[in-house]
């Protein structure tokens, strides 16, 4: 993501201040900075920086790699405040970026070229023993070795990423425009000067990279064109490679998240996937920021945030570099609303209870229909879905270049387009602590062969503000999660479930629950054409009228995991 000189100032900033809170107290001035090209296997040498102290013996080290040279100042400052401090600090860039070698393809290369980078690192006599850190794809290029790190690598700190492509990638045959489509255009190996929304709403969509972006990128077609789980292109190659690396790691992780960061979803994939005797001693941490570790919950305070993402890398690397100290595993969440953290050992949560609220017709709040602590009557709600009018996006999970509308954010009214179904509920009697995944379910028929369904859940303060906690959505043809497409005859009512990305969070006593319901949520995903099939291959679109069937036996509900304290839960 390129990054303004005004972002750049304010990220050394940033670096600066939390080193001067760091309690180890710098002790060395005079750096040693190196610069070499570093030949890999095949010859191409990769510009590598080193900064370590000067003289004998031998040092705790850090080492990363990287395809982002507009963030060089701030790997400098990192890597000078770790030397000052008694640490070696590497990092190198990644093929074809900041001075390296050879023709940048994303990942392909990743996997030799740190093997190679590591091995010769570990054969350094001043290297001591080793640390890989690493963000978003600086985590990458970590979790691509992570099988077979040298000896002298103890320990990863790996934030932002998680190894299952196809989580970040698809929702349920629906592609993440604004994570993938914004990053292929920024990481073409070529400037690209079209329109990013024009290009997401380009159909057909696996022709863009030709029609608008000056030439083919193969890479992109295959993600485009890949939107099955079960697709060889993820289970395969490199990306099979790297979603089977949970399984083989050996030593203890740093997982770092953001509960509106767009890998969280993989990032809990990947960690569940760890072999028991690494996760009894990795911690996985998820506070409440976006991918750039920004504090996106409008209207709250977040006093007790704690976002010294680098004091807290530095803090993990000289309790076991220097130390020695073998960390004990822990789940650490950030409870949003409550502006608090929860810790436990493992991913369990012994406390866990429920809360269900049914969707209604009748008791309402403002234009809404209802959600009620019990099942009422039959009812339905009709709407229709213009693939060229989507629904806009704000408030989201999964964004990177409309970050504006990363987050919990401030939403409008109920029912603020024709194309949006609100759902309130009463005023909660009690507060509640939201721990894992909200799900949603309702009975539907389209007049399409196929379509989407998206959810929206809010909180809706006494104040009559409401602040989105969730969204999801999922497609006719990719119902019940089965990770294939799936065929729908037009008209039929089928289950539609849809489960959200896990969350922590408070809800206050006095706040209703609001549930919005409509067909799109654009660009954080593509608008689906309302055609079956694979959606980069439609050439059109058409409008189809949706129905929600709910109440008289229908499962048609939203569905709260709580912690079991104070007399939550059920």
């Amino acid at each position: 993501m390129p990054y303004t000189q005004e972002e750049k100032d304010r990220e050394l900033a940033r670096i600066r201040d939390q080193f001067a809170r760091c309690p180890v107290k710098p002790f060395v001035e005079d750096i040693q900075v190196e610069e070499l090209m570093l030949p890999a296997r095949d010859g191409v040498r990769l510009r590598t920086v080193v900064y370590r102290p000067p003289g004998g013996g031998r040092f705790p080290t850090v080492v990363c790699r990287s395809c982002y040279p507009d963030a060089d100042a701030a790997y400098r400052l990192t890597a000078r405040e770790y030397a000052r401090r008694g640490f070696g600090y590497i990092y190198q860039y990644c093929r074809g970026t900041g001075g390296s070698e050879g023709t940048w393809e994303p990942n392909v290369n990743e996997r030799d070229d740190g093997k190679d980078m590591l091995d010769w690192a570990d054969g350094l006599v001043w290297v001591g023993s080793m640390g890989y850190a690493g963000c978003s794809y600086l985590a990458l290029t970590g979790w691509v070795v992570a099988d077979i790190l040298p000896p002298k690598v103890k320990t990863m700190y790996l934030t932002h990423y998680g190894v299952f492509r196809h989580t970040s990638a698809y929702q349920d045959g629906l592609f993440r425009h604004d994570i993938l489509t914004s990053w292929a255009m920024w990481n073409a190996g070529r400037p690209i000067s079209a329109d990013y929304l024009e290009s997401c709403r380009f159909r057909p969509h696996a022709e863009v990279d030709e029609k608008l972006w000056g030439g083919r990128l193969d890479w992109y077609r295959k993600w485009v064109t890949s939107p099955d789980r079960e697709d060889a292109y993820w289970n395969t190659g490199f990306w099979g490679m790297l979603k089977d690396m949970p399984s083989k790691v050996r030593v203890p992780l740093y997982l770092g998240e953001g509960w509106y960061d767009h890998h969280l979803g993989s990032a809990i994939e990947t960690y569940k996937a760890l072999p028991d005797g690494v996760k009894a001693h990795t911690t996985f941490l998820t506070g409440p920021w976006d991918h750039n570790f920004n504090f996106v919950l409008e209207g709250r305070e977040g006093r007790n945030v704690d976002a010294d993402e680098v004091l807290r890398c530095f803090n993990w690397f000289y309790g076991i570099l220097v130390k020695g100290e073998l960390p004990e595993g822990r789940i650490v969440n950030y409870v949003c609303g409550g502006d608090s953290w929860h810790c436990r050992p493992d991913w369990r949560i012994p406390e866990q209870g429920g809360f269900k609220l049914y969707l209604t017709a009748g008791d309402g709040f403002g234009a809404a229909l209802g959600l009620a602590e019990t099942p009422q009557a039959a009812g339905t709600a009709c709407f229709a879905y213009d693939p060229d009018n989507p629904a806009p996006t704000h408030g989201a999970e999964s964004l990177m270049a409309s970050s504006e509308h990363q987050g919990s954010l401030r939403q409008p009214g109920p029912g603020w387009r024709g194309d949006v179904v609100s759902f309130v509920s009463g005023a909660l009697e009690r507060e509640l602590t939201v721990m894992g995944s909200i799900s949603v379910r309702f009975q539907a028929a389209s007049t399409a062969g196929d379509t989407a369904f998206a959810a929206k859940v809010m909180e809706v303060l006494p104040s009559g503000e409401a602040y989105h906690i969730r969204t999801g959505i999922t497609t006719l043809g990719y119902r019940g999660h089965s990770g294939r497409r799936q065929a729908y005859e037009p008209g039929t009512a089928v289950e539609v479930a849809i489960d959200m990305w896990d969350i922590a969070w408070k809800l206050h006593k006095g706040s209703r629950i609001r549930l919005d319901v409509t067909s799109s949520d654009f660009p954080q995903y593509a608008a689906h054409s309302n055609y079956p099939g694979i959606w980069a291959l439609q050439t059109a679109a058409r409008r189809a009228e949706q129905t929600i069937f709910f109440g008289d036996g229908t499962q048609a509900w939203v569905s709260f995991p709580v912690i079991k304290e104070d007399g939550q839960g059920d």
